[in-house]
């Protein structure tokens, strides 16, 4: 993205899946709120019965799989890779790691899931980002992830 090219806020679903190359039922993010080039950008996440895997995680008692709490934060973070890089623009931006994991509390339908992404360190192929996902204003999930373009 051009740094002449003012991002207009917030990015709904169609805007987002312009940059992302998951589509349902795969998709972990609704809307960016807030975005600040190489530094950060905040998203959200409805959580709704209806996603797919509460069918089986667990039936009678639905808590949303941890893995995909970490999967919208990296797409947080790959949305924020794309608004702050122009050279990245139709590449794809693969997971490279995780560090630091916790898991504070369940997540569940009806909750929103409020993603805070930080950039931590941008090199030329690989970016750090400080992740953390909220519930009402309580920590939920944190993690340090990498990223790489290709």
């Amino acid at each position: 993205m051009s740094e002449d090219t003012k991002v207009q806020l917030p990015l709904g679903i169609k805007e987002i899946l312009d940059f992302l190359p998951h589509r349902y039922p795969f998709i972990m993010l609704d809307r960016v709120l807030e975005f600040e080039p190489d530094t950060m950008i905040t998203a959200l996440k409805n959580v709704s019965m209806g996603e797919p895997f509460f069918q089986g995680h667990f039936p009678g008692e639905p808590v949303m799989p941890g893995v995909l709490i970490l999967e919208g934060m990296a797409q947080a973070g790959a949305v924020l890779a794309y608004l702050s890089t122009e050279d990245i623009t139709g590449k794809l931006v693969y997971f490279a790691g995780m560090d630091k994991v916790r898991f504070r509390k369940v997540v569940r339908p009806g909750d929103q899931l409020i993603y805070k992404v930080e950039m931590v360190r941008k090199k030329r192929k690989l970016i750090k980002v400080q992740c953390r996902a909220y519930v009402d204003d309580v920590l939920v999930t944190e993690a340090e992830q990498l990223a790489a373009f290709s």
